[in-house]
């Protein structure tokens, strides 16, 4: 499972190309199980994802230490590996969680 997520990690198309058909499976799923509008449900989506990017973001940085890879004008406690499609993932993974935590729990028929 690891291997596969680094593998879809590894490469930018490929994290987008997961990322919209992860996204179209959530909206699928919420629009026919949970009545939701099509809108209503990626707009929900998109303020859970957002919201879990901001949690997910500093999770495993490590700042640069070596000098001769900081250029003039870095922020000293930039990451070194940012790993930003690794995070995409994690994210739009917690915020599904999450999703259908709140559309079990809350009546949100027809939004």
């Amino acid at each position: 499972m690891k291997a596969l997520f680094l593998s879809v990690a590894a490469s930018t198309v490929k994290t987008l190309i997961v990322l919209a058909v992860l996204i179209a499976a959530i909206a699928t799923v919420a629009v026919k199980a949970f009545d939701l509008t099509v809108f209503g449900s990626l707009a929900l989506f998109f303020v859970l994802w957002w919201t879990f990017l901001f949690a997910v973001l500093p999770l495993g940085n490590q700042a640069e230490h070596d000098p001769s890879r900081i250029v003039p004008g870095q922020d000293p406690g930039a990451p070194a590996r940012p790993r930003l499609r690794e995070k995409a993932l994690i994210t739009t993974v917690a915020a599904a969680f999450a999703f259908f935590i709140a559309l079990s729990v809350f009546p949100l028929a027809r939004l």
